[in-house]
């Protein structure tokens, strides 16, 4: 029998992810990409494709490259954390605004209006994975022109999808939540929890 790892890759640039895994105690190393690698290609949304069936194929295909990177490095052996998230209004997908132009068009968008938050994840090892998705709902306020001005202003939408951090300035716009906090965050905890513990992991 394989001895239980004491710790995960986590294959995420974001810090929020890395914030998350140590608020459960949860030790994690960063298996970033390496230079010569497209990651951002594998976000492509494949026409007419549901937001959901999205997020769990781009997870899917994080999780497949950070295996792949694991090997190729020759890292020591031990299961390897992916995620996604996207929000998404109806079917359309709002993914990172490619800058402060189309960061304001998309919360012109949500503004009122209630859309969804869907953040998967993906568990990778040797010779096995497992994968969970994690839906929220999120509904701003009314937003005028000078609030959606002065918040991309901050800086904050860019790098995110659907041009907002819940954790951040954009909260005092933010008139109701529900569902996982943490997964609108980008990395919902209650599923990570699940499948580390089905892995092994005490938590």
């Amino acid at each position: 029998m394989l001895p239980i790892p004491d710790f995960i890759y986590l294959a995420s640039q974001s810090p929020r992810r890395s914030q998350l895994l140590d608020q459960l105690g949860v030790r994690h190393e960063l298996l970033l990409p390496d230079a010569d690698e497209d990651a951002e290609s594998l976000e492509v949304q494949l026409r007419s494709e549901a937001p959901k069936t999205y997020v769990q194929r781009v997870t899917g295909l994080k999780l497949e490259a950070a295996l792949q990177r694991m090997a190729r490095r020759k890292l020591p052996s031990a299961p390897v954390l992916c995620a996604d998230t996207t929000v998404a209004l109806g079917r359309t997908i709002f993914g990172k605004p490619e800058d402060a132009e189309d960061a304001k068009r998309m919360l012109r968008a949500l503004a009122n209006r209630p859309h969804r938050v869907m953040t998967a994840i993906a568990l990778g090892w040797e010779h096995g994975q497992a994968q969970a998705c994690s839906e929220s709902w999120v509904t701003f306020a009314d937003m005028s022109e000078a609030d959606i001005a002065a918040y991309v202003a901050t800086g904050e939408p860019m790098g995110k999808a659907g041009a907002y951090a819940v954790q951040g300035v954009a909260a005092a716009h933010i008139a109701h939540m529900s569902g996982s906090y943490s997964g609108i965050m980008g990395l919902p905890l209650f599923e990570t929890a699940e499948l580390l513990r089905a892995k092994g992991f005490k938590i």
